[in-house]
């Protein structure tokens, strides 16, 4: 089956709603100031409406004492509000004033304002009260301190949600930049360093995350470049004994056991060779020799000479500047590809900038278009299958020394079921509007 190279995975992320620190902290900093300024508010407003009510109840028994004193004088009452044995005297009250005691009441009446009482027991058995309302102007004030409260609330929210927008955005921004920092590591750039990337003065403990992930970045990058070194220095030592194994199988007498070795012995220098170019192109020192060439003449000519049998058509021809080995390398790779585990006829597609090579087998296999090629991994699960799983790997890290993309697609009409087998597989090279530098070019996937 086909080879794969390996790729960030990329994974579809679930339809949901998605937000932003700063607005998750503004609106968590806004319910709890709401919330802080609801309670306070109540409780202000309440301890405010119980002072001004002990204040008139205090005020109910000092004028109490004006009609006492003239009802113990001339045994008449002759004073706003005053009554002797009033029936409408809360019963509440009334107990009280028959325990020899003087009081005061509160009834509150739906909507209106607050009823203050005040009674006291006379020595002839008969109780005096005194009936008088809250004040208009008690009123007034506790409708303003209501609304400096309301305006108050307003306030601190809208503080808070200004202070948690400031606050998030700040550790929102420096996360955007690690993640930033953390991709550019991830396709390749081995100088780039999280902590460098966010700055700041302010320690915290995005310091602390951007400081494991530049450990971990350089810990796997010292095993990548060891697991590099050591498949250069097989694939480097293993290139003299199958130079010399190939050089005596040609000595050995014609037959069919010599035509054997020689072709297993040929099939192995060609893996050395392979292995060899892919640990060059991992360790990302390989640079593009630049020529200007036309790109649709270039492809005709290279695929003629490759296999006459392959389409070749040219949509629209276009002037590119390249390296044209790599491009070459890249371009028989992806036919052999095609070749080997698709099926004919093999097309090739040159429209501007871009090259389409198609054949009408089966398609890649799933883990290469979810994941993107892999060396040493190929289509086949039980290893049963043919190449080393390289060519892809190869074409790949050439298209990344060019300065392009290579992406991969399996043809599937509209309509048909995933389980179905597609009717061919189409790898697009698309090679970028300016050249490559003379550092490298590795342009961020699709």
């Amino acid at each position: 089956m086909r080879g794969i190279i390996r790729r960030p995975v990329r994974r579809v992320e679930a339809a949901g709603l998605r937000t932003g620190l700063r607005w998750k902290l503004s609106a968590a900093i806004a319910m709890v100031g709401a919330l802080v300024a609801i309670a306070l508010s109540l409780v202000v407003h309440n301890a405010a409406r119980v002072s001004m009510l002990d204040n008139a109840r205090e005020l109910a028994l000092e004028r109490l004492q004006i009609p006492q004193r003239n009802y113990i004088l001339t045994r008449r009452v002759n004073f706003s509000g005053a009554r002797i044995d009033d029936p409408n005297l809360p019963t509440a009250l009334r107990e009280k004033t028959e325990h020899g005691r003087r009081a005061t009441f509160v009834t509150q009446r739906s909507g209106k304002a607050p009823d203050i009482w005040a009674a006291v027991p006379m020595k002839d058995g008969h109780v005096l009260s005194l009936h008088t309302h809250f004040t208009g102007r008690s009123s007034d004030v506790m409708k303003d301190l209501d609304q400096a409260l309301v305006i108050g609330s307003i306030a601190v929210v809208l503080g808070g949600s200004a202070l948690g927008v400031l606050i998030g955005g700040q550790l929102s921004r420096r996360l955007r930049k690690a993640a930033v920092a953390a991709n550019r590591v991830a396709r390749g750039e081995t100088e780039v360093r999280v902590r460098e990337a966010i700055g700041g003065v302010v320690r915290d403990e995005t310091d602390d995350l951007a400081r494991a992930v530049d450990a971990m970045a350089d810990a796997l990058q010292q095993r990548l470049e060891a697991e590099r070194r050591v498949t250069a220095d097989i694939a480097h030592e293993l290139r003299t004994p199958v130079t010399g194994l190939l050089t005596a199988a040609e000595l050995l007498p014609p037959g069919r056991p010599t035509e054997l070795v020689l072709d297993r012995a040929k099939a192995m220098r060609t893996l050395v060779e392979d292995v060899l170019e892919v640990a060059r192109l991992d360790g990302a020192s390989e640079r593009a020799e630049l020529q200007d060439i036309m790109l649709g003449e270039f492809v005709a000519r290279r695929v003629a000479a490759k296999d006459p049998e392959i389409t070749v058509r040219v949509v629209h021809e276009s002037e590119v500047t390249t390296d044209p080995r790599r491009l070459e390398r890249v371009l028989f790779n992806l036919l052999a590809n095609a070749a080997r585990h698709g099926r004919p006829p093999i097309e090739v597609t040159v429209e501007g900038r871009v090259i389409r090579v198609r054949d009408h087998g089966p398609g890649f296999p799933e883990k290469l278009l979810a994941e993107g090629p892999s060396r040493f991994r190929t289509g086949s699960e039980d290893r049963a299958g043919q190449g080393h799983g390289l060519g892809l790997t190869i074409a790949a890290g050439q298209a990344r020394v060019l300065g392009a993309r290579l992406t991969f697609r399996n043809v599937r009409p509209v309509g048909v079921p995933e389980h179905v087998p597609g009717e061919g597989a189409v790898a697009v090279l698309w090679l970028p509007e300016h050249a490559p530098t003379t550092t490298g070019s590795y342009p961020m996937l699709p």
